[in-house]
């Protein structure tokens, strides 16, 4: 079986606007393709030394966002919408299409994944890669899949930064919009005795789920499907969310319910546009700052209560 595949040129600066757009599209099938980074990555990488220069040389100005369109659909009408959004949208962008077999679709995308050091611990390290860590260094096994969170976007590499520096052994975690459940397995990798994830979307726990059972971690936490922390209960030292701007100012009136005294509160899906509200809304609500990522335009916040 044969899918068209339609890859969309666009400069580094819009890609995350134009991969919105065409996820409008196709929800499913879609990666992308940045070099904008990758100095930065490469030291991070395992096996450092063995990747290709041919990757090391490829344009970093530009993205390339990949969809992949099953034979039963009209690849052209997708590639018209897209072009119009894209349009209406002043995006500079150039459309290419192609066919591929189903087989070459399904492992393609493995090829721009490697094991990569997210903070001074934590190492994301996708299966089908192998990683010796040094004295110190934590691997999650983590594979990209139909729920957010594999631990190279910003907003998830900041919250798991901030995690290395306020779990401590013992602690419980309480994880609302879980995705891929990455966090909370980050949580208890590093000395959290049991964690609880949350997420509206079926499809994130049965992930989450997976990603537990692939660190051995699936005896010390729960996964629930639900709108945003109705299914948990009880207290936990740490409650994270990495969602948007707007859910996190909504949960944090209600932090009291679940944050233990001395707790720590760590948010992040915050465009920095948006850090003054979240700051606002966690100081009205009696928090102070006790950490602060930044990075790619998104921030990251860690908040205990005043006096703590």
């Amino acid at each position: 079986m044969q899918y068209s595949e339609v890859q969309i040129r666009v400069a580094t600066a819009d890609v995350d606007t134009a991969a919105a757009i065409a996820n409008l599209v196709v929800p499913y099938g879609l990666y992308i393709e940045d070099y904008s980074d990758i100095e930065e990555l490469a030291p991070k990488i395992a096996h450092v030394d063995l990747i290709e220069q041919e990757l090391l040389d490829r344009d970093r100005d530009h993205a390339i966002i990949h969809l992949y369109i099953s034979p039963e659909e009209n690849p052209a009408e997708a590639v018209s919408f897209v072009r119009e959004r894209l349009e209406s949208e002043r995006i500079g962008f150039s459309i290419e299409r192609a066919q591929v077999n189903e087989e070459d679709w399904a492992t393609a995308w493995k090829k721009y994944y490697f094991p990569t050091k997210v903070g001074e611990r934590l190492v994301v390290c996708p299966s089908w890669e192998t990683y010796s860590p040094v004295e110190g260094e934590v691997v999650l096994t983590i594979d990209p899949g139909m729920a957010f969170g594999t631990g190279t976007h910003d907003t998830t590499r900041l919250c798991m930064q901030l995690l290395e520096e306020h779990v401590r052994p013992g602690d419980r975690l309480l994880d609302v919009g879980t995705g891929s459940g990455i966090l909370a397995v980050s949580a208890l990798l590093l000395g959290a005795s049991a964690a609880v994830g949350v997420d509206i979307d079926e499809v994130a726990v049965r992930v989450a789920n997976e990603n537990a059972a692939a660190n051995n971690v699936s005896d010390r936490v729960d996964f629930f499907a639900g709108d945003l922390a109705d299914k948990a209960s009880g207290r936990f030292r740490v409650v994270t969310a990495n969602i948007v701007a707007d859910v996190i100012i909504r949960l944090i009136p209600d932090l009291d319910r679940f944050l233990e005294p001395d707790g720590v509160f760590i948010a992040s899906g915050i465009i920095d546009m948006r850090e003054p509200d979240v700051m606002q809304a966690l100081t009205a609500a009696g928090y102070q700052l006790a950490g602060r990522k930044e990075s790619g335009g998104w921030v990251a916040l860690a908040a205990c209560r005043a006096g703590n």
